[in-house]
């Protein structure tokens, strides 16, 4: 019998699915960026937060969609990792885009979005990725996403933007400083992760005429950025997945309609589509 591990990595956390028939186990370990580990760190992750969880079982097929996996000294640090951990494994490495079009279109056309710690689209033919618009990473891009909301939060925070209630209620949740946030984002590791959780405070006050226009103004950057540049946007439907997708998806679909574009399915994470794929 063929055991299949998937995995859908993004930067704050990793899904995986280990599929033995029809019995299917979901393991969560901390996210993989190869961007800021290193392959020793990676084997670490998966020796200490996923091999306990797989109770001895062997996956001889892997199927990892991973961020940062675009780039080709990427995927190569990443298969090693695995190799490593899962020698006798047959290990398919994939930049996370792919399988996010692939759990949101399966064998069908359409326009595939991420909105998750960051962000990235693209125009899927049913097979393969045909248009990416750049993905520019957290400092120059990632509109739309948890972190580019969350870093319009300390802006607003930082410049005294928000009006007192809001003032309050965000040094009441997060009672931090100047200091303690610029530390954070310019000095220790993993500043997009940190940034993309305060968007937890736009989801804790919707409603407020700040909070609201914070998150369409970020949602309105990733759709002039990036799904206007294709023009399949006004004839196919756009998929999206990830947790500010999720949790945002009633301005979604308030934008969509607003542009006159088709909304198609809006998924919390991937691998319930990726499992469906593979299975197939």
């Amino acid at each position: 019998m063929s055991i299949k591990l998937i995995a859908d990595s993004g930067s704050s956390k990793t899904e995986w699915c280990l599929i033995i028939g029809n019995k299917k186990t979901q393991i969560q370990t901390q996210g993989i960026s190869p961007y800021f580990l290193n392959v020793e760190q990676v084997i670490q992750i998966l020796i200490k937060e996923l091999l306990p969880k797989m109770k001895k079982h062997v996956p001889d097929e892997i199927h990892y969609y991973g961020t940062g996996c675009s780039n080709i000294e990427n995927v190569k640090m990443i298969k090693s990792a695995l190799k490593k951990v899962f020698p006798t494994a047959k290990c398919h490495v994939d930049h996370d885009l792919l399988g996010a079009a692939r759990a949101l279109c399966g064998n069908e056309k359409g326009i595939a979005c991420i909105l998750g710690t960051g962000s990235n689209s693209c125009f899927y033919n049913g097979k393969k990725i045909i248009k990416n618009s750049p993905g520019l990473g957290y400092v120059l891009g990632d509109e739309g996403s948890g972190t580019y909301l969350g870093k319009k939060v300390i802006q607003y925070y930082l410049y005294n933007t928000f009006d007192a209630d809001l003032m309050d209620r965000f040094n009441s949740k997060y009672n931090t400083s100047v200091t303690e946030i610029l530390d954070a984002v310019y000095k220790q590791p993993l500043p997009n992760r940190f940034l993309a959780g305060f968007t937890g405070f736009l989801i804790e006050n919707r409603g407020h005429f700040m909070i609201e226009n914070i998150i369409e103004d970020g949602f309105n950057d990733f759709f002039f950025n990036h799904i206007y540049k294709y023009r399949e946007s006004w004839t196919m439907p756009i998929h999206f997945v990830g947790s500010v997708a999720y949790g945002f998806r009633d301005v979604l679909k308030d934008l969509c309609s607003s542009y006159e574009l088709q909304l198609g399915k809006v998924l919390k994470n991937p691998m319930e589509g990726l499992i469906k794929y593979h299975q197939k």
